[in-house]
Formats: structure tokens, sequence, C-alpha cells
């Protein structure tokens, strides 16, 4: 192990604005795929819709069914001043973790359509808020916030995306098999299957699904120079009984996402089926139990980027981003994708 990797300015590297995808593939499955086989260090340059070709035979494919909610509100205080608020995760059943950007402090109150109002309860050092939800000033439980949200939010595309978010992306920025709402951010390698590649996958391989509210922190860069001294951010997780069933054998895995992954990793360390998952895997944290991982290309200096790195190292994870930007491959949420064997 060299001490390059633990230096978080090994995980740095440059990227043409051009490459930083806006917009997803049209078909979803149309984007690239970028394989990289380990056993023989050959590179293969293909599309989303030829996966299931490199895709090893007996294995089983874990994907996270966490769902997208419309995080991002837009409200005024009683003064007038206008607000935006992202909510971030439930604390528990009434206290949400939010960031807000315009001056508030605690007890400031927010107002939203639809008699939705926030009260803020506390202010965090790293920059986030607690706050609690009312309608028509009855305190809400957070499964009630989310068909208000659900009406007046908007999807809360990541700030690398610079544009407002329209209606398609109520759709491409989910999954076809979302199913469990909480998250805040995509597991953006599962953005790339069509209902017809999902099925035609489910049906020629044993799969299962695990959850993983993906948080805003997935976006956070690590500014630690460090990468051990970097506090990893905790999320909800859930693991199926099929998907405990999986995971508990022999069968070779292939984690859809970095979020099915650290959920899969932080199992094997803590066999409990729910709870909050704070697993930080990187080159000197491999993982134990994951033997395939598809993915997209990630932020630099970012958590995801190094646990990319810790299937195959610093030096090749910075070589296969070098050729992918050669080849033009489109980079982040909407971009395009890779597959480790």
């Amino acid at each position: 192990m060299s001490e390059k990797e633990f230096l978080t300015s090994s995980y740095d590297f440059e990227l043409p604005s051009k490459l930083i995808a806006t917009y997803p593939a049209s078909p979803r499955d149309a984007a690239k795929l970028l394989v990289y086989d380990r056993k023989t260090c050959s590179i293969f340059h293909a599309h989303f819709y030829d996966l299931e070709e490199f895709i090893p035979q007996n294995t089983a494919i874990i994907f996270n069914d966490t769902k997208v909610i419309k995080a991002r509100l837009y409200g005024q205080k009683y003064s007038g001043g206008k607000i935006e608020l992202l909510i971030n995760r439930a604390l528990n059943a009434y206290d949400i973790n939010v960031y807000i950007k315009g001056k508030i402090k605690i007890d400031t109150e927010i107002l939203f359509e639809n008699n939705l109002k926030a009260v803020v309860k506390n202010l965090h050092d790293d920059g986030s808020r607690v706050v609690n939800f009312y309608l028509n000033e009855s305190l809400l439980r957070f499964e009630d916030i989310l068909p208000i949200i659900d009406k007046i939010g908007h999807v809360p595309l990541p700030p690398y995306i610079q544009r407002e978010d329209n209606k398609e992306d109520e759709s491409q920025y989910q999954s076809v098999f979302a199913a469990q709402e909480g998250a805040v951010a995509a597991p953006t390698a599962s953005l790339h299957f069509t209902p017809e590649q999902h099925k035609r996958i489910c049906e020629n391989f044993p799969h299962a699904y695990v959850t993983l509210h993906v948080g805003s922190g997935t976006f956070k860069p690590v500014e630690a120079e460090i990468i051990t001294e970097h506090p990893m951010h905790s999320e909800y997780y859930s693991i199926s009984d099929e998907a405990k069933n999986i995971l508990d054998s022999n069968t070779p895995i292939l984690s859809v996402g970095t979020t099915s992954t650290r959920t899969i990793e932080f199992y094997v360390r803590n066999p409990i089926q729910k709870g909050e998952a704070n697993l930080f895997l990187h080159p000197h944290n491999k993982p134990l139990r994951v033997n395939y991982l598809l993915t997209n290309f990630h932020l630099p200096k970012s958590t995801l980027l190094m646990l990319v790195a810790s299937f195959i190292g610093v030096d090749k994870a910075q070589e296969l981003y070098k050729i992918a930007i050669k080849n033009e491959y489109r980079f982040y949420s909407y971009g395009d994708a890779m597959l480790i064997l």
C-alpha cells in the first residue's frame, strides 16, 4: 500500500465542463459503458444495452430500490425573504435534517404552498439545520410530508447540473425500479436501466433489492488532506430477506452502484438488516463481499471515486478516468457507466 492512496489530492482530476452530463442519454440504455476486466487487464468500450454480455454466469445482482423525493422546496419567511430548503434526511419521525439558503435563526418560520410550514429547531456546525414541518399548525411525521412535497416540491438535481428541474426529470432522475421513498439523490448507476432491460436481467440472473436512502452528503467533497480523516455521512439502509440470503451465501455479487455496495459491505461488517450506514470504502478498506461493481463516473476528491479505487487502486482508477475523458464519456449523475469485473 502506498502513502499516495491516503492523500485526497491523489483523487483529483481535471474534467472538461462539456463532459458534465446535464441531461440523460435517450433511451436510458444508450449510455456508453466502459468495461474493465481485472483478471485480463482488458478494457472494452460498449453501451449499457450490452451489459448482460459482460456479467459472469451465476452472478447475483443487487439493486438499490430507493426512490428520490421532491426534496427541494421554495418558500419565504413572514418578512417576505425568499428561502430555498433542501431536505437531507429524517432524523426521526418529526425532526428533519435540511440545508437552507437564506438567513435564518432558531424558531424562524418558513412558509410554503399548500399551508405547509417549517420551523427551525437547531443550527448545526456543518451547515445543516433541523426543522419540524407543520400543516395548518399540526405537527407532521416525515411520511406525512411526502405526499405534500410531491405536489409542491422540485426534483433535487445535483449542484453540478446547472439548470432548473423540469417535468422530464421527475421520471428520468428515478430508476425504473424505485420503490421506497426517502432519497434526495438518485443511485445513478440504476438510472441506465430501461424497464425491458431490467426485466430481462432479472429473468436471467438471481437478484434482490436493498434500500439506501441517498443523502446530499454523497456530493460532499473530501476536504481533509488525509482521506481517513474525512467524517463519513450516515444514511438509512434496509436489506430485504431475499438480499440477506444472497449476501449470506457464496454467490458472486454484482452491485449496482456505490450505494448498493456500501449497504452490502456495511451489512457484512455489521450483520443487521436495517439501521444507519456510514461505511467509507477506499483502498485501505476494501470490499469484503462485492465481486463486481457497476457505477457511473464520479466527482474529483469524492468518497465515490475512493470507493471505485477500493476495487482497483487509485492508479488504475485515474488511468480509467483518463481513458474515459479521452473517449468523451459523459460524467456524473446523468452520465455514462463503468463496469468493473
